[in-house]
């Protein structure tokens, strides 16, 4: 769909919604109702009311907007995007960790998806205004979900060492109920780490490891449903990833700085 191109200099014209400058600030009381969010659970409202980072077509920040005016398809179809992350955990049996979203997510609800996807927010350590900090800021924000949704727990410095940044993918899709979509720059990481979890129930229905082997039957099974993020990472990278952890050359798929489009 043909839309202006948005700039600093536009996005509050196009997007009243959006705030400018980009600052520190996660009160979710200051982002404006959306109406769309009635009857919606508590929990995962409040959470669409946290304030994610706008960019523009370069990745450059632009702004700021509540996570649910990012996600609504009357915007997106006009051209706003928002920054992101997404995590593939891998046990020392080379196994993949899933998950299923749970019935309470106000999108892709019941989908099974990656280890954890979330977005950086415009809150301290996780904005950045080049490439470099935009990177560490979505790797603190992994270490923030992961805590949230499956109760792994990363020091600082296990974040920096463990959470081996791959590459970022651009990519737009439409929820079937025709309000909600995505539109985002994704900072994908790779975790090899054993770990126990303490899954909250409020983000996730299940999860399961999976050798490739499993995984492809699985993934092969037309009535399991994929987010379509997910679909882009298995059909772009996954394999090649997969067979360079299970070979131990992992890094030279490691820090690919190119900006995927999908």
């Amino acid at each position: 769909m043909s839309h202006p191109e948005i700039t600093a200099e536009n996005v509050t014209q196009l997007f009243p919604d959006v705030v400018q400058p980009l600052h520190p600030s996660n009160d979710p009381s200051t982002a404006t109702p959306v109406a769309e969010l009635a009857g919606a659970d508590e929990e995962q409202t409040r959470l669409m009311n946290e304030m994610c980072i706008i960019v523009d077509d370069d990745e450059n920040e632009i702004g700021m907007a509540s996570k649910a005016e990012c996600h609504l398809l009357k915007n997106i179809n006009r051209g706003l995007v928002h920054r992101a992350f997404s995590v593939l955990l891998f046990d020392s049996q080379n196994r993949l960790l899933l998950q299923r979203r749970a019935s309470e997510k106000v999108t892709w609800p019941d989908y099974w998806t990656n280890t954890c996807c979330s977005h950086p927010l415009a809150i301290p350590g996780e904005t950045g205004a080049d490439f470099h900090t935009a990177m560490q800021g979505a790797r603190r924000a992994a270490r923030r979900k992961l805590d949230h949704e499956l109760g792994i727990k990363l020091t600082d410095e296990q974040a920096q060492s463990e959470l081996k940044f791959m590459t970022r993918m651009q990519y737009g899709c439409a929820f079937e109920d025709g309000v909600w979509g995505e539109n985002e720059v994704t900072y994908i990481f790779l975790l090899p780490l054993d770990t126990a979890l303490n899954i909250n129930e409020n983000e996730i229905r299940d999860y399961k490891y999976l050798s490739r082997e499993e995984f492809a039957a699985m993934y092969r099974d037309t009535s399991q449903p994929f987010t379509p993020w997910f679909k882009h990472m298995v059909r772009e990278f996954l394999p090649d990833w997969w067979a360079a952890l299970e070979q131990g050359e992992l890094e030279r798929c490691m820090n690919d700085p190119k900006h995927y489009r999908f």
